[in-house]
């Protein structure tokens, strides 16, 4: 069963349930956009908060309604055996160092990364006082990692999960060689974990820290919300209403701002600089995307899905890709090869309102094969538009199909509805992955 998982892009908490996904083989869609979810949005609708009163992500809803809040838990659930601990004693260390995570790591951790992003003031006792928590756990850490490669046993288990993504934000951020040289083993044991497979594929490439970050107090202060300067006293009627109205104005703008329910993650996501869309210069469409996609999540997909999307495409705004993967002979077994299709779905997060793809996995272990139909808004491909979607581009054959063909109506079906001859391929279909 498919089973959706509401947060925000980048969210370090979502990672965790990500990650034991990506272990267990539980199907997961991770709805972090619109028209899926939108964060300060959705989360504040009274459907959505009568599944989680919290009205935090990341949130977790079974197709069979069952609900979970709580980033730990829902990693607990998603994970399987092995990774829980496969008896007593190991579930009960996992439990241990899932706990570790939540006490020992995460406050000193934030008080001391959180400055460094500008979404919290500068104190320099208490980032002395984290460093030195942070100089705390880093040495259980390398103690405990001096003769085992893994947390709690020999393999990954939520321990690691959990603790590592409770520290990316150390590493990436404030942790540089020099601080980082007295603890080779828990570094040692952070660079394996992160570049797994399964970790890769919902992290990308982690880089360590070369420089450690500090306060930066005018990007602290572009942060904070801007006030409103009081206006000069002028003569006259129609001046003197001004200041009510501007009062009157920022209450109305106070009331839907998402930070009043930001917790320091939420924050943090804010603090990222918002980026100029790569498709501002396109003129409007007519092709609704989201409206499309609407219809492929919702309604069968041959009968009411691909109809629509004949009916209301938009040949000169919108263009229609076949993408095959280069390198067929370095695929091995097909969970792995679903890895590289998930993980390049990751790192395309914030391309999934101008595109659409279905990209499909065919052949066996050790004989399969990766081709995708995407479709993006305007005649370009997509990937060249911005530098964060050309990590995994350059791996794959790109043609552009002619919308009006016979050749792309019957791609776009086979690729939509996950069933045909695939005449081109020459393998049988095995699984699909839906970008949308």
């Amino acid at each position: 069963p498919l089973v959706t998982l509401y947060t925000y892009p980048e969210n370090w908490r979502a990672f965790k349930a990500q990650i034991a996904a990506q272990y267990s083989g539980a199907r997961l869609k991770v709805a972090s956009s619109s028209p899926a979810f939108t964060f300060g949005q959705t989360n504040r609708t009274p459907a959505f908060l009568n599944n989680f009163p919290l009205g935090k992500v990341p949130a977790y809803q079974g197709d069979d309604g069952f609900c979970l809040f709580e980033s730990n838990a829902i990693a607990h659930y998603l994970s399987n055996d092995a990774l829980r601990g496969a008896t007593p004693q190991a579930a009960a260390q996992v439990l241990q160092w899932v706990s570790f995570a939540d006490s020992e790591i995460i406050p000193p951790a934030s008080a001391w990364v959180f400055p460094t992003l500008g979404i919290m003031q500068f104190n320099k006792q208490a980032t002395e006082q984290a460093k030195e928590d942070v100089k705390r756990v880093l040495a259980v850490l390398n103690q405990h990692l001096n003769t085992r490669t893994f947390l709690v046993g020999e393999r990954v288990s939520l321990a690691d999960i959990t603790v590592a993504c409770s520290m990316l934000w150390l590493y990436k951020q404030v942790l540089e060689p020099s601080f980082r040289q007295s603890y080779p083993n828990a570094t040692r044991w952070f660079t394996t974990c992160v570049n797994q497979p399964q970790f890769k594929a919902v992290l990308g490439e982690v880089k360590l820290c070369e420089k450690m970050a500090q306060f930066d107090a005018k990007k602290f202060a572009d942060m904070q919300p801007k006030k409103e300067t009081p206006p000069k006293k002028e003569k006259g009627g129609k001046e003197a209403a001004k200041p009510q109205e501007k009062k009157e104005k920022k209450k109305e703008e106070k009331k839907p701002a998402p930070e009043e329910e930001m917790d320091d993650c939420d924050a943090a996501l804010a603090a990222e600089p918002k980026a100029k869309d790569p498709f501002a210069h396109l003129p409007k469409s007519s092709f609704v995307m989201d409206e499309f996609k609407r219809k492929y999540s919702n309604e069968d997909t041959m009968t009411v899905a691909i109809p629509h999307f004949w009916e209301h495409f938009d040949h000169e705004g919108y263009s229609i890709w076949y993408g095959q993967y280069k390198f067929p002979e370095e695929l091995t077994l097909t969970f792995k090869s679903c890895n590289l299709i998930t993980g390049m779905f990751q790192r395309l997060d914030k391309l999934r309102k101008n595109a659409f793809a279905s990209v499909i996995l065919f052949g066996t272990n050790n004989d399969s094969s990766i081709s995708g139909i995407w479709i993006f808004r305007g005649q370009d491909l997509a990937f060249t538009l911005s530098q964060d979607w050309q990590i995994d581009y350059e791996s794959y054959d790109w043609r552009k199909l002619d919308s009006k063909s016979e050749e792309c109506k019957t791609m776009v079906k086979e690729y939509f509805a996950w069933e045909g001859d695939f005449k081109h391929v020459g393998k049988a279909f095995n699984q699909g992955k839906i970008f949308k």
